[in-house]
């Protein structure tokens, strides 16, 4: 399958207690995606029901699990789930 191709960096800044990271770098990683993350991104963005933050944030991750979960349709550990995501992805794009 073709796959737009990112570099994911996650950087530490705080503890919840708001003391600086410990972690003495940050994670980097690459991977795949059949979206292209960054307009789905713009769109989420354009949601009123979500700010912008949490637009990105739900945006981002469920682009990356939901990746995963379909190149792996067939473990055990996204049988149960599968169908609750097919269901809450409808309602996300309001179908």
């Amino acid at each position: 399958m073709k796959q737009h191709q990112y570099r994911i960096t996650v950087e530490h800044l705080s503890d919840a207690k708001g003391d600086p990271s410990t972690h003495e770098a940050p994670l980097v990683f690459e991977t795949g995606n059949h979206d292209d993350i960054l307009k789905i991104v713009e769109l989420m963005k354009q949601r009123d029901d979500l700010n912008e933050r949490e637009a990105i944030s739900l945006a981002v991750g469920l682009k990356l699990f939901s990746e995963v979960m379909l190149e792996n349709k067939g473990h055990d550990l996204f049988s149960e789930f599968q169908p609750h995501f097919v269901d809450f992805m409808k309602k996300l794009k309001g179908k």
